[in-house]
């Protein structure tokens, strides 16, 4: 990706793809340094844009649980978008594989994990792509309303287009879409404060709190209107969702500061037909691919593998040669690595939340309530739950311990061996009848599954910001974006291997192996320091 020049770093926003998979989980104390780069811009360039902008930049007011009013809109878009697309994900597997009969599209369980972990990967592909359009062409906030529309396009593309196709079509336009708006909203609500504005901490914890709310209500909706009326419903109160969201943002974006729609770093007007070119190619190629054979359903999920591991090698091997960055640069991309690698296997195991855990919800769990059948999308708003009451505790114990809490590969090692745990907690109920798994087991695993969420997710982006070089900011993002995209895929992947028939072999080879990766790099935390020199 290109950059603006050294020179002009400091005082530009950096459009960068900012904030956990979901954004749901970084904690007040968290707060991007792209966020920060952003509101430090919006000091110059937001002066006249709300009536309550005084001098510093920052919007002043506070009628939004005092917060400022445009906030409001942002969050808006935002729980919608989350409403939409973890209530799509909620049933998209089980429509994957269901029979016709049973209103479902009667493809292989096997293939309809894979491509839930291509889709899975290709939004946080799509980061970056969203990330480079809003610092080349548009600005953080005109992607983040057209990222909108794409979204909602492919939400009703889900509902309305029939068979197989309308499964395709659906699911590029939610994974682009979303990824577009998860690479700007976080930077646009970072342009309503000031670099010292006390507010601005407070505010991204009411947004991200709108991000857990549409994470857990958007599985309770689409689930049940799945098991009343049927799937296509539920996709379009997805799209219903993401409209509400979309007519909000659409009469509250005038308010937002003029900083929210700079351009970092424009794109030359006579490189604009090569891009134009490049993009065009690479589509046709696409085409041909599909058209070919080479890329199709069964395979598309190791396609995505593929593909994202060349990219973070190709990113890893560009920062690494530069001339333009120093020993220590160099030396904390280094020490950057078995942080990427670890990231990759906890978010391996943490996604499979919506391939392997959603079968193991419609075949082993027993989701009966006093004689009511609960919808099998509703275990995935299990996890927001917890997410909304644990990620303030887990900042107030980091806030407490200062510089005595555990540096970031201690926090990912053991994010990694407690996620291994959760895998393991399966075990007592394993080769069990089908339904015989009690609710209470999954709430529990959940919960670990959130414990190590909450180590590893939220410290992610702001370790990885602090080692960036300074020439490489947004490209290091896009390699914590890439760890995320990759270990997504590989999710949709392993769960081909998941029989419910045998259950151990799968639970405790995934669990052991994401235990002795959190061991190794435990093992390997002084020479890791050693290598991000001084940073923690």
């Amino acid at each position: 990706m290109d950059r603006q020049s050294p020179g002009d770093r400091r005082d530009e926003p950096e459009q960068v793809p900012v904030g956990p998979p979901d954004g749901a989980t970084a904690a007040a104390g968290d707060t991007p340094a792209a966020s920060r780069r952003a509101a430090e811009r919006s000091g110059t360039d937001a002066s006249a844009a709300t009536a309550t902008t005084a001098d510093d930049g920052a919007d002043h007011d506070t009628r939004f649980f005092g917060q400022p009013w445009a906030l409001a809109h942002i969050f808006g878009v935002e729980m919608w978008e989350r409403f939409s697309f973890y209530g799509m994900q909620g049933i998209l597997l089980i429509y994957m594989y269901y029979s016709v009969a049973d209103g479902g599209l009667g493809i292989p369980e096997a293939t309809a994990t894979g491509i839930v972990g291509a889709y899975g990967g290709t939004v946080y592909l799509s980061t970056i792509l969203g990330a480079w359009v809003a610092d080349r062409l548009l600005g953080s906030e005109r992607v983040l309303f057209y990222s909108a529309w794409v979204i909602m396009a492919g939400h009703i593309a889900l509902a309305l287009l029939p068979s197989v196709w309308g499964l395709g079509v659906g699911l590029i336009l939610v994974a682009v879409g979303s990824g577009g708006l998860k690479a700007n909203a976080t930077a646009v609500v970072g342009t309503l404060y000031s670099a010292k504005d006390p507010r601005r901490d407070a505010g991204f914890s009411l947004f991200y709190l709108g991000i857990n709310l549409g994470a857990f209500l958007g599985p309770i909706v689409t689930g049940l209107l799945q098991s009343n009326v049927g799937f296509h419903w539920g996709f379009g109160a997805a799209a219903v969702g993401m409209a509400i969201g979309l007519t909000q943002y659409s009469f509250g974006r005038k308010q937002l500061p003029a900083s929210s729609r700079v351009v970092a770093n424009p794109l030359p007007a006579n490189r604009r037909g090569m891009m134009i070119g490049i993009a065009l190619a690479g589509l046709l190629l696409i085409v041909v691919l599909v058209l070919t054979g080479v890329i199709r359903a069964d395979n598309l999920a190791g396609i995505v593998i593929l593909v994202t591991l060349v990219a973070a090698v190709a990113y890893f091997s560009v920062i690494i040669t530069s001339r333009a960055i120093t020993g220590d640069d160099r030396s904390r991309v280094i020490g950057f690595i078995p942080l990427f690698i670890v990231n990759v296997g906890f978010w391996s195991l943490y996604q499979q939340q919506f391939t392997v855990l959603t079968i193991y919800s419609d075949k082993q769990l027993d989701r009966t309530i006093f004689g009511w059948e609960m919808p099998v999308s509703w275990v995935n708003s299990i996890n927001p739950v917890f997410v909304i009451i644990l990620s303030g505790v887990f900042a107030a114990i980091w806030t407490k311990l200062g510089d005595h809490a555990p540096s970031a590969p201690v926090k990912f090692s053991l994010g990694a061996m407690i996620m291994g745990v959760a895998f393991l907690l399966f075990l007592p109920w394993a080769n069990g009848a089908p339904n015989s798994t009690p609710l209470l087991a999954i709430v529990l695993i959940l919960f670990v599954f959130t414990i190590a969420e909450l180590f590893i997710s939220p410290p992610g982006l702001s370790v990885t910001t602090k080692l960036a070089p300074e020439l490489f900011h947004t490209q290091m993002v896009a390699l914590y974006f890439l760890s995320i995209a990759l270990g997504t895929a590989i999710a949709g992947w392993l769960a081909q291997f998941y029989n419910p028939e045998d259950e151990v072999p799968y639970f405790t080879i995934l669990g052991g192996i994401a235990i002795v990766l959190g061991l190794a790099l435990l093992a390997a935390v002084k020479p890791v320091l050693r290598l991000m020199r001084g940073v923690r």
